[in-house]
C-alpha cells in the first residue's frame, strides 16, 4: 500500500496546474528540436526514480532535461559534461520560462520553441503569465510516487502485446501518463477539433486503430485523479462492455472508461486491480473491433525468461496428437475447449434450431496468447459444421474476425 500514496487533486490543484505548464515549456523545447516520431512520441517525458526526464534532445552538444521531483529542481545535462539547474518552488510561469531559457543557453543549446500552452483553457503565453503560483513539495512528491507505481503496472501490461505499442510516456499536453496498443489497421480520419491542439497533430496521432489507457492527476472535467481507457475508432457496443473492477464506469462526457485512482490505491492489491482495468478495457476494444488477438498477444513477460517464438511453440509446446480440441455439446448450448499446460481456453455456442449454431464467446487466457489457440477452436467448429451440415453465425467478434481472415471457411457462414 505504501507504494500507492493517497492523492487529493483539489488540495494541490494550483501546484499541479503550475507543474503542468512548466512541463509544457520543457516539452515544447524538446518538440522544436527533435525529429518527428509517429504519434508525437518525440515530445514526451518518461518516469524515472527521480522524476520526469526528456531523454537526449539533439540540440547543441545534446541536452537532457530532468524534472527532479524529489529534490525539486530542473536539471539540464549535455554531451560535453556540463550541467545547469534551478530550483522548483513558488513562482510565476513567466519566471520559470526565463530561467529555462537561460538554462538551455548555458548548456550550449538554442532555446527557441513555441511560446503558448496547448490543451489548457484560456491559454496565456508563457512569457506573459505573471500570476503567482504555489508549489506544494509534499504533493509533488506524492504525485511522483504515484507515477512510479502506475509506470510499473503499465510497463508490465505492455509486455503482453506483440504488435505495435507505444512506450509508457507522459504527454505534457494533457498531463497524462499513457500506453497505447495498435491493431495494425488504418483508422478513419479523426475529426480533430481538440482545443489548442493543431488538427494535423490529432489526425496523425489517430491514423491507426488504437486501444489506449492512461492516468491523469485530475482536471480536464474530473476533480480527482483517475485512470482512463478508450478506443479509436470505438467499435459498436464498446461503451456498454463489461469492464473490471466494479469501480470502473463509462464517462459520457469524455466518452471513455474511467477508474478513480482511489479505487486502485485502496484495493487489497492495487497492481492487480489496475491490471484488471487495463486488460478488460483492451479486450473490449479488441474483441468488439475484431483485432487478431492470436497474432498480437502473448503472455506477460518475466525477468530473465525469453519469450518462446510462435514457431517453437508449434513445434515443442504442441506436439502432434496432443492437446486436442474437445467439444462438450448439449441440446441448446455447448462449448469447445482446449487445455494446454493445465490452462483452459474455450469457445461457447448456442443452437438456433436444427441447422444453425451461434458462436457467442471466445476466451483465451493470457498465458496462451500467441499460440493460435483461438484459431484452433474456430477451425474445429468449422470442421464440425461441415460434417454436421449446419451453418455458423459468429456473433463473437473474435470468431467473426477469424472467419473473415479465412475465405476457405466462409462456406459454412449463415447467409
Amino acid at each position: 500500500m505504501s507504494n500507492w500514496p493517497q492523492l487529493d487533486y483539489l488540495s494541490w490543484r494550483e501546484t499541479c496546474s503550475a507543474l503542468h505548464l512548466y512541463l509544457q515549456i520543457a516539452g515544447k523545447y524538446r518538440l522544436a528540436h527533435t525529429p518527428w516520431l509517429n504519434h508525437s512520441w518525440n515530445a514526451t517525458f518518461y518516469v524515472t526514480p527521480s522524476g520526469l526526464a526528456s531523454s537526449p534532445i539533439p540540440d547543441g552538444p545534446g541536452i537532457e532535461i530532468l524534472f527532479d521531483l524529489r529534490e525539486h529542481r530542473v536539471v539540464g545535462t549535455c554531451g560535453n559534461g556540463r550541467k545547469a539547474s534551478f530550483d522548483l518552488g513558488a513562482s510565476t510561469v513567466a519566471t520559470f520560462h526565463g530561467r529555462f531559457v537561460q538554462l538551455i543557453s548555458d548548456l550550449g543549446g538554442t532555446p527557441t520553441f513555441n511560446g503558448s500552452p496547448n490543451e489548457v483553457p484560456f491559454p496565456v503565453p508563457f512569457a506573459e503569465d505573471d500570476r503567482d503560483r504555489p508549489y506544494d513539495r509534499q504533493a509533488v512528491q506524492s504525485f511522483h510516487q504515484s507515477l512510479i507505481a502506475v509506470d510499473r503496472v503499465f510497463n508490465r501490461f505492455r509486455t503482453a502485446f506483440l504488435g505495435k505499442s507505444s512506450p509508457v510516456h507522459l504527454f505534457w499536453g494533457a498531463l497524462d501518463l499513457a500506453v497505447t496498443r495498435f491493431s495494425g489497421r488504418r483508422a478513419p480520419l479523426h475529426p480533430a477539433g481538440i482545443p489548442a491542439l493543431p488538427d494535423d497533430v490529432a489526425q496523425e496521432a489517430y491514423d491507426r486503430e488504437v486501444s489506449s489507457a492512461g492516468f491523469w492527476p485530475g482536471g480536464g472535467g474530473i476533480d480527482y485523479p483517475a485512470f482512463y481507457a478508450y478506443a479509436y475508432p470505438a467499435p459498436g457496443g464498446y461503451r456498454a462492455a463489461a469492464v473490471q473492477p466494479d469501480a470502473a464506469f463509462w464517462h459520457e462526457g469524455m466518452s471513455e472508461f474511467v477508474l478513480p485512482y482511489a479505487a486502485v490505491q485502496s484495493a487489497a492489491d492495487p497492481d492487480e486491480t489496475l491490471m484488471a482495468f487495463l486488460v478488460s478495457t483492451y479486450e473490449a476494444a479488441a474483441d468488439l473491433g475484431g483485432w487478431d488477438r492470436d497474432l498480437l498477444e502473448c503472455a506477460h513477460g518475466q525477468p530473465r525468461k525469453v519469450r518462446t517464438p510462435d514457431a517453437a511453440l508449434a513445434t515443442h509446446a504442441q506436439p502432434a496428437g496432443e492437446e486436442k480440441v474437445e467439444r462438450l455439446d448439449g441440446p441448446s448450448k455447448g462449448r469447445y475447449r482446449l487445455i494446454i499446460d493445465g490452462i483452459e481456453a474455450e469457445m461457447t455456442y448456442s443452437r438456433a434450431g436444427q441447422g444453425l449454431i451461434i458462436i457467442d464467446h471466445t476466451e483465451v487466457p493470457a498465458a496462451l496468447r500467441g499460440r493460435k489457440v483461438g484459431e484452433r477452436l474456430v477451425r474445429q467448429a468449422i470442421e464440425d459444421a461441415r460434417r454436421d451440415g449446419v451453418a455458423i453465425m459468429p456473433l463473437c467478434p473474435f470468431a467473426k474476425a477469424q472467419i473473415g481472415r479465412h475465405p476457405e471457411w466462409q462456406d459454412v457462414l449463415h447467409r
